[in-house]
């Protein structure tokens, strides 16, 4: 068939298809009169592409496992394509954490620029604007700004977690959708009690979903703090609450 036919058999465009050719993913014969030929198999090919694409793999690797797709077993296929997945998805789950962190950033950067009082006079360094403490990051070790007493006493700011009002603005069907949220994203953890809280450790994979239902937790319940270590292929979360909200820490985070 001529490129253009494959275009419309396909759905992928005549210059995306001389790119694959150029880039090695696609083969084309040709005819006495110079235009391009391709046999049927050119449609699957395409598929199969596509569908690599769509995962987020490269086109040196989607060269890679079309060598093996038109030349191996499916068994060889799924070995060389599951790792790569698996890879991708660490990428991409690193990345939903890193903006579920940055999203309770920027929710904190203006709650507490809620809080600050209008000034008549001009800006200095006491309209605290840019005076918040740094909210939770995620990465290797631990998350988040901890503040020992001697830090304190040297005039940094103090843990908001510990000050904070426990009081959640959820109610009714949030709370318990809330609850089952956090028990589905907890099950099989496993818990050991720590000073004002308790540590649960889970596959590191979770962190995601646990770095979203943190991030969506600070913007109804401020009294709880959470912070999470990676530890190889353990996630370390640990969640602390002032000794007044034990009794809410335990029901939410505790064993159902």
């Amino acid at each position: 068939m001529r490129i253009s036919q494959l275009a419309e058999r396909s759905g992928v465009a005549a210059t995306t298809l001389r790119f694959y050719e150029k880039a090695g993913l696609l083969t084309a014969d040709r005819t006495p009169s110079g235009y391009r030929s391709y046999d049927d198999d050119a449609v699957q090919r395409l598929a199969f592409i596509g569908a690599a694409k769509h995962l987020g793999l490269p086109l040196e690797e989607i060269a890679v496992l079309l060598a093996v797709w038109q030349s191996g077993a499916c068994a060889e296929v799924k070995a060389s394509l599951r790792p790569r997945i698996a890879a991708r998805l660490a990428e991409a789950e690193q990345r939903a954490a890193e903006l579920a962190a940055f999203t309770s950033s920027l929710h904190s950067a203006l709650a507490h620029l809620d809080t600050l009082p209008d000034r008549a006079t001009p800006c200095d360094p006491e309209c605290g604007f840019l005076s918040h403490p740094a909210p939770a990051t995620l990465g290797r070790g631990t998350a988040g700004t901890v503040l020992s007493p001697d830090r304190k006493a040297a005039g940094q700011p103090a843990e908001r977690w510990r000050s904070a009002p426990v009081a959640c603005s959820l109610t009714g069907d949030d709370i318990t959708e809330r609850i089952a949220q956090w028990r589905s994203a907890l099950d099989g953890a496993v818990r050991a009690e720590i000073p004002d809280g308790l540590r649960l450790t889970l596959p590191a994979e979770r962190i995601a979903v646990l770095a979203g239902l943190a991030a969506a937790e600070q913007q109804c319940c401020q009294f709880f703090d959470f912070r999470f270590h990676l530890d190889g292929p353990d996630l370390h979360l640990e969640v602390r609450a002032p000794a007044e909200a034990a009794s809410l820490l335990a029901g939410m985070f505790g064993i159902a």
